[in-house]
């Protein structure tokens, strides 16, 4: 399996045992999470050409992501 770029716990080293224990007692934050890696692993599919979208499409996407991650953070810097 190839490397996927973005994946939280490469972003957020410092977060990784605080994202864990909110996955499991905060829903809304782990819905973001979910929809966060989702979206990582279609951009990422995009990007590798495994399952080409259009430019414009893409952009949509990676910025969606950039959204979602800002709102992770939000939460993990609290």
């Amino acid at each position: 399996m190839s490397h996927t770029p973005h994946e939280l716990a490469e972003e957020f080293p410092d977060k990784v045992e605080k994202m864990s224990a909110l996955k499991q007692s905060d829903a809304h934050f782990s819905r973001l999470h979910d929809e966060y890696h989702a979206l990582n692993r279609a951009i990422h599919r995009a990007e590798t050409n495994v399952e080409p979208i259009e430019d414009l499409a893409g952009i949509e996407l990676r910025k969606k992501r950039a959204l979602l991650k800002d709102e992770i953070w939000g939460i993990l810097s609290k």
